[in-house]
């Protein structure tokens, strides 16, 4: 052990540039990469969070309506059953899922959205549409009811939030992506960094591997100082990268956006734990596996 020490202190020295930079390489690369496993985790928070509460909204026809199952008159009462028959009976309705508005309770619903607007006084009630809001057993299928009821006679149109939705989930996807990627190259970075400096030092030492191997010395004995010198790097620089995405998590996610956007659900402390559990084991994968590599050829006397 003494001596597993004491060369893991002069590879360290004659290194420490380098060792240095590996740290450094590690730290950013598995800040990235951390920071990518929350944004998925984010992504996936904010689906679930807003799919579930996805609802169609299917207006009807008004005398000024022009959509296309409208003749320019009021939608009938048989109109309305038949819409709401319709609907009831597709395999994709969730049990209790249809709500009707009424043009009152429409009406409603707009001056407290634009009460201090003067467009209010500008509106009256008959102008109001009624509809129906429809909840979906799974909100991903959507496409189905949506296709069976926008050809009826007395609706007017029919809105869904997923068209609003998912180009603003591509774009996080595609940023998440993007995080990835750059997180990917960054720890192909890390591990050439980690195999070079590993093989400058089993270079500078190879005299004294071969004396060891002579003496009878084990392949894992001789591999151990490089070993542990790549391992210390990978967890000061894993250590580091989990602490700068604690203080991120912390103060930009709890502090602020938390606090600021209430009505999204944020990643929390379980998420983060998660993440740097993941970050500790890829970092000690680094360090391992190209020591392992680089250090083989050296073994041969």
């Amino acid at each position: 052990m003494n001596y597993i020490l004491s060369d893991l202190g002069i590879g360290l020295k004659r290194n420490l540039s380098m060792t240095i930079a590996v740290v450094v390489t590690i730290w950013v690369s598995l800040s990235l990469f951390g920071s990518a496993l929350l944004a998925r985790e984010q992504v996936d928070l904010m689906k679930g969070n807003w799919y579930d509460k996805i609802q169609i909204s299917i207006f009807m026809c008004t005398k000024d309506s022009g959509g296309r199952g409208c003749s320019g008159a009021e939608v009938t009462t048989e109109q309305k059953n038949r819409i709401k028959q319709v609907i009831e009976s597709s395999p994709d309705t969730a049990p209790e899922g249809v709500f009707g508005e009424s043009k009152k309770e429409a009406f409603e619903q707009f001056k407290k959205l634009y009460k201090d607007s003067p467009i209010v006084s500008t509106v009256t009630e008959d102008q109001m549409q009624e509809s129906y809001r429809v909840k979906l057993k799974d909100p991903q299928r959507y496409q189905n009811l949506v296709s069976a009821v926008a050809g009826l006679p007395g609706v007017d149109t029919v809105q869904d939030l997923r068209q609003y939705l998912d180009p603003l989930f591509k774009a996080l996807n595609g940023l998440q992506v993007g995080a990835l990627v750059a997180a990917a190259l960054l720890l192909v970075a890390a591990l050439m960094q980690i195999s070079n400096t590993i093989r400058l030092a089993a270079y500078a030492r190879r005299r004294e591997i071969g004396i060891m191997r002579l003496v009878g010395a084990s392949n894992f004995y001789i591999q151990l100082p490089f070993l542990l010198e790549a391992v210390l790097a990978a967890l000061i620089g894993a250590v580091l990268a989990c602490g700068t995405l604690w203080v991120g998590v912390y103060f930009v996610v709890m502090q602020r956006a938390a606090e600021t956007f209430r009505v999204w659900q944020w990643v929390g402390a379980a998420e983060t734990f998660q993440a740097t559990l993941i970050m500790v084991v890829v970092g000690l994968v680094l360090a391992v596996v190209p020591t392992f590599l680089t250090t083989r050829k050296y073994l041969k006397v």
